[in-house]
């Protein structure tokens, strides 16, 4: 029981993972070829102090996913050598596997507490009277 309106999901879906594609290599590409560190393992838009000890690891997860969306689109449109159900599986699996990967490393960059401030009396226990 196909819909019409499931080709048009399926198309709207398969237009999307241009540019999944294009910015998942533009930040591995960033992070390898121009050393910028500054989307690396982000929480709430902040990169960890050490972003450069994870940067491979984020590079990795961008760049495999790329090209991951890369080969089922080339596949789909190029070769016409997927099936519908074939596709998105491979492209929805990859899409949840790197947002959960990256979301993984984020958490593992930051710390995975909550982070603590520092209480009223101590920054001026170290004051002299």
């Amino acid at each position: 029981m196909n819909l019409p309106s499931i080709y048009i999901f399926n198309w709207i879906f398969l237009l999307v993972l241009f540019p999944v594609a294009f910015f998942w290599l533009r930040r591995a590409w960033r992070i390898l070829v121009r050393r910028d560190f500054s989307e690396v393992a982000l929480k709430r838009g902040v990169p960890p102090p050490d972003a450069e000890k994870y940067a491979p690891y984020e590079m990795a997860i961008n760049f495999v996913g790329g090209i991951i969306m890369v080969g089922v689109l080339v596949a789909v449109l190029g070769f016409q050598a997927l099936a519908a159900d074939d596709w998105i599986a491979i492209a929805g699996v990859t899409l949840w596997g790197k947002l959960f990967a990256s979301f993984a490393l984020s958490r593992q960059a930051h710390g995975l507490g909550p982070k603590t401030k520092p209480k009223k009396g101590a920054a001026d226990a170290d004051k002299p009277s």
